[in-house]
């Protein structure tokens, strides 16, 4: 006789997949707060929208908390494949953006969230990179994923520089454009050598994400020039996703396509903080990228979290079972 399969309980195999795409929502919501000096257009949108996100991401979390306190080992197992440490690192770094979204509202709150995302991604990047040293050679390969399991502390200055650390998060950008500049170096070199399987090209969306929040950091430090510097790069890193979007999204719909969101949503409120200030160029661009980050990512997220209701995507993204 065959024996059914055991109903799983709540939490017991929440995916770090639906990390990526709450990142990207997070995004979008400050994207419309930042278009409020730029458009005129009422606080409300922003708010509502950071709102329900934010109850996403604390329903998230909940559920990730509660497959850790079945069994706390089941964090490294998901370290152990990509779509794993995309969504963990994702999941820290949507602690700290939450900071900045809290920021207007409560400093004590944002302050609390910057410290747990802070701490909480400083202990995944020494376990990811005590797995790259120990483990296997072939799986010390440079992925774009790198960027967010080591680079992700970037987005620390957002919240961090109105708070009053500035020194210590102009040393942070320094050390985060350091690890973008060799990521981006070897992966370049990389994809000239050969082709990424199509299921993991959607994963070449993140090199646009840390140009984008370098930018932002360095807009907010008072040093415009770079913040411009950066949002060329990012355009050119754009325009070729664009250009290759057919090659980029060969293989269809799949829960890497999270992996769309939280770039976009980067971009876009790069273009819109020099939007306020630089000129038509930037007001035309902003709007753009608005709209359309506005149209994809809730689409993105919205099939990510279905296939989550269904039961589907902790076995396309082999998370660990608690």
């Amino acid at each position: 006789m065959f024996q059914m399969a055991q109903k799983l309980k709540f939490g017991q195999r929440t995916p770090p997949a639906i990390f990526p795409p709450v990142l990207g929502l997070l995004g979008l919501g400050l994207a419309w707060r930042r278009a409020e000096a730029v458009f005129v257009i009422p606080p409300a949108i922003a708010d509502l929208l950071l709102g329900m996100v934010t109850l996403l991401l604390l329903w998230c979390l909940l559920a990730y908390g509660v497959k850790l306190t079945r069994r706390p080992g089941v964090f490294v197992e998901d370290l152990a494949a990509l779509p794993g440490r995309a969504g963990l690192a994702a999941m820290m770094m949507a602690v700290m953006l939450l900071a900045a979204a809290l920021l207007p509202h409560d400093t004590g709150l944002a302050g609390a969230a910057l410290l747990a995302g802070l701490a909480g991604h400083g202990l995944l990047a020494l376990i990811v990179a005590f797995r790259l040293l120990t483990g296997p050679a072939e799986q010390r390969q440079i992925t774009p994923v790198w960027h967010l399991s080591f680079v992700g502390p970037i987005l620390a200055p957002l919240s961090a520089v109105p708070l009053g650390y500035r020194a210590g998060s102009e040393a942070l950008f320094w050390a985060m454009l350091a690890l973008s500049a060799v990521i981006w170096a070897v992966s370049l070199g990389q994809l000239v050598r050969r082709d990424p399987p199509a299921p993991l090209r959607p994963l070449l969306a993140i090199h646009l994400s840390p140009a984008s929040v370098l930018g932002l950091v360095a807009l907010q430090l008072g040093w415009t020039g770079a913040a411009m510097g950066f949002a060329a790069f990012g355009g050119l890193i754009l325009a070729a996703l664009l250009l290759r979007a057919r090659y980029v999204a060969a293989a269809g719909f799949s829960p890497l396509w999270g992996a769309f969101t939280f770039p976009l949503a980067a971009f876009a409120n790069l273009t819109l903080a020099l939007a306020d200030g630089q000129g038509d160029l930037f007001r035309l661009a902003g709007a753009a990228l608005l709209v359309a980050a506005t149209g994809a990512i809730p689409a993105i997220a919205f099939k990510v979290m279905q296939g989550w209701a269904k039961g589907q995507l902790a076995a396309k993204t082999n998370a660990a079972t608690a």
